[in-house]
């Protein structure tokens, strides 16, 4: 099926026009970019993937620009050149990124063997191309090789990809594939056979020492397999070798060297050999094209072994009609996006929020088979029982927006979270839930214990098909393994404000739990350490300060300037995360100066919401202060923030995403305060009530999980003036607080917003449950 968008309109192949859909609004482009040549921000913006995906799916089919550097998804679209397609990727990362799996690409002439240089990319396998001729929709990605004068077409189904090239006249075409590549190093060992004429399979190890997540500090070490099929016979193919010296290091930088890559250039080609394995593989078919021949490739991906690769392929795409899958993915993503609905706002609000909520459900992907297969933290194969098993989980990033969102509308994929955890504290033999996972690996990136908060939220939200014991027992575990010291802060620790403060919240999400599972001295005892954020604070600079692990005060530089005991942000910033606990920091810092502070913190925030000493979007530490303002009884100031922030963070082109999109959580962000509502303690059931985007929202609540049908926000005479809150009711009844409770939510009914130009009502309310 092919679409065609006119304005607010889709034409279908019969010329019909329809009434646009949510898939309609999506442009994966939103994000996907790294840096822009116009910015000296080192940290980057979305750094997303453009190529064609399913929700929440094991295959992501994307265009890959760069291996190296600080090139998490592959792609950025200031990159002149494309290497090829891989079958992986990673979304919003930073920390050089990984993945990036089983590349193919289509070529025409002399087979060349390395990727070549940007610059001149005649010198390996890569090809220049034009932005005017991609097109990025939900499931489906098409963009012109002009080297090559080859168009190709990507589409996704959940553990299996399909790629359509239209070939032009050529005695010497060709379909080739780079086994060893990988987004932030190499895979350092390879196997391929040929299985029949159409078939070929095999796999790809990527340890550590190829690099990969964090340079290979992130200690992911995965396999990936395939089982890949080729519409046209394979009557001409061959493997190429690189002779890779065995002590050679493998890491990034020593990949991205020109000494490197002249090895690989130089690889040994061998024709119609049937099977190899090696430390650089590569393999590839050649064949002669009529003008506009099409030659289709398809495989399905495993990350257990060959034969599930080989199932999955055979499950989600038996056929050989492209465009049926690509109608497939499309009307998954309909059905995922449809979960809300909104009304209102303009074109470039809707395309903005539909690509946000597009952009939430890619991860936790899965990672077992269609048959229930996983590889467990133990390297030993399980089945997983009643759940898909899941992999990347961005803890320190997501638990703030992106899981509390997916609690209302995918709470069955928050379950499968919840238990895929468990299973890597008890595989793992560790016992305590990771920090930032990646296929098994504990790559211990960033900091606090998100992993106990997200599963806290999940439980008192009414999320519980798994082993609470063991879910309780783990999450003691995490945060009596790490958190703060004897002297009530975190020794030892260089960014001591941020993890005190964080490891603090954790403490009272276990006091939390503790107390529903009736276990009220637990619950006391970690209530108590909860308060550890006030060891940190000094009253001779008035705010959070670092000390050394004798409890002497560090030296002050100044609230704003960065480091100074902080992770990725300055003492300004990381001094607001108190999210249990409001009323106790405004109590500590007094309401007045508390008051003054959070007004000056966004007073000074630059307009564009670009990297800062103040609220900086672009990074997570502060993304629940907007919403503090409705604590202390100024609602107006939450309201103006978040729809400022809405407007000017975000946009409907490929700079869209202010910082690293960090696998969900900066478009979590949006949709929820786009939505009218945000945590700011996940774990206390209280979404904050802002100024919505739109009119009206509609969501559509699992009767798996939740009692009621559906909930409707509705903001009257809502406009891009009218942003302030002049009255609110809840099922026809006014409420007098601006945040309403879960149970409120997942019971149905609605919200009714009167909106107008100026504050209405302004009074110190204090908003305690």
């Amino acid at each position: 099926m092919k679409w065609w968008f006119m304005g607010g309109a889709v034409l279908g192949m019969a010329g019909m026009v329809c009434a646009k859909q949510p898939v309609d609004y999506v442009d994966p482009m939103i994000g996907a970019v790294t840096y822009r040549q116009d910015t000296a921000d080192v940290h980057g913006l979305g750094k997303t993937f453009p190529g064609a995906a399913t929700p929440f799916g094991l295959v992501q089919l994307s265009p890959d620009t760069l291996t190296g550097g600080d090139n998490g998804s592959g792609y950025s679209y200031e990159h002149p050149t494309i290497e090829g397609f891989s079958f992986t990727h990673m979304s919003g990362v930073g920390w050089y990124g990984d993945l990036g799996n089983f590349l193919v690409t289509p070529t025409l002439g002399k087979l060349k063997t390395n990727r070549g240089d940007p610059e001149n990319p005649e010198t390996g396998y890569r090809s220049r191309f034009s932005h005017e001729t991609e097109i990025a929709q939900a499931g489906y990605y098409a963009a012109t090789l002009s080297d090559y004068g080859i168009r190709a077409e990507l589409t996704a189904a959940p553990h299996a990809g399909i790629l359509r090239f239209t070939f032009p006249e050529n005695e010497q075409s060709r379909i080739q594939i780079d086994l060893s590549r990988r987004v932030g190093g190499t895979s350092t060992e390879q196997f391929v056979e040929v299985v029949d004429d159409r078939t070929i399979r095999g796999w790809m190890k990527c340890p550590p020492e190829g690099g990969g997540w964090g340079n290979g500090a992130g200690q992911a070490d995965y396999t990936v397999y395939f089982y890949c099929q080729f519409s046209k016979p394979l009557e001409k193919h061959g493997i190429w070798r690189a002779d890779i010296p065995t002590d050679q290091p493998r890491k990034r930088q020593q990949i991205e060297s020109k000494a490197y890559q002249q090895v690989v250039a130089e690889a040994e080609v061998v024709c119609g050999q049937r099977s190899a394995k090696g430390s650089h593989l590569g393999f590839f078919t050649e064949f002669e094209t009529e003008a506009d021949e099409v030659v289709l490739v398809k495989s399905g991906i495993s990350f257990v072994s060959m034969d599930g690769a080989q199932e999955n392929l055979e499950h989600d795409i038996p056929h050989w009609d492209f465009d049926r899958v690509v109608s497939g993915s499309r009307n998954r993503w309909n059905e995922a996006l449809s979960k809300v609905k909104v009304e209102g706002g303009n074109d470039a609000d809707r395309i903005k929020f539909y690509t946000a909520l597009y952009h939430t459900m890619i991860d936790p992907r899965s990672a077992s088979d269609v048959n229930g297969n996983y590889i467990g933290a133990d390297g030993q194969l399980h089945q997983a029982d009643g759940f898909t098993y899941r992999t990347i989980f961005s803890g320190w990033d997501v638990f703030r927006s992106q899981f509390p969102l997916q609690t209302l509308i995918n709470p069955e994929m928050v379950n499968d979270e919840i238990n895929s955890l468990l299973q890597l504290a008890e595989l793992s033999g560790k016992g305590y839930l990771p920090r930032w996972e990646i296929l098994n690996a504990y790559s211990g990136c960033m900091l606090g214990n998100p992993g106990v908060s997200v599963i806290v939220d999940a439980h008192e939200k009414g999320i519980r098909n798994y082993d609470i014991d063991k879910a309780f027992t783990y999450c003691k575990n995490s945060v009596d393994t790490f958190g703060n010291g004897e002297r009530g802060y975190a020794e030892g620790k260089k960014g001591v404000i941020s993890e005190t403060l964080e490891y603090a919240y954790t403490d009272w999400c276990l006091g939390r739990f503790s107390e529903s599972l009736g276990r009220d001295d637990i619950a006391q005892e970690y209530y108590a350490k909860s308060k550890a954020y006030t060891n940190l604070w000094n009253e001779e600079v008035r705010w959070f300060r670092p000390k050394d692990d004798e409890g002497n005060w560090l030296e002050w530089k100044g609230k704003t300037v960065h480091g100074q005991g902080c992770r990725e942000s300055n003492p300004f910033q990381q001094g607001w995360f108190v999210p249990h606990d409001v009323p106790g920091l405004v109590d500590l810092m007094g309401a007045e100066f508390f008051e003054q502070e959070l007004v000056s913190f966004f007073e000074n925030t630059p307009d564009d919401f670009l990297w800062n000493d103040y609220y900086n979007h672009a990074n997570e530490p502060v993304h629940q202060v907007p919403f503090m303002f409705n604590e202390i009884g100024m609602p107006w100031l939450t309201q103006k923030w978040t729809r400022k922030i809405c407007a000017a963070a975000y946009g409907a082109d490929r700079y869209g995403i202010c910082g690293n999109e960090d696998v969900g959580q900066m478009s979590a962000w949006y949709v929820l305060a786009a939505m009218g509502i945000h945590p700011i303690c996940p774990g206390d059931k209280k979404y904050q009530i802002t100024s919505p985007v739109f009119s009206k929202i509609e969501i559509a609540l699992d009767s798996k999980y939740y009692s009621g049908e559906k909930f409707t926000i509705k903001a009257k005479n809502n406009s891009a003036e009218n942003i302030y809150i002049q009255s609110i009711r809840l099922n026809g009844k006014p409420l007098d607080r601006f945040y309403i409770l879960h149970d409120e939510i997942v019971s149905g009914g609605s919200l009714e917003l009167e909106m107008g130009p100026e504050p209405a009502g302004i009074s110190k309310r204090q908003n305690h449950e």
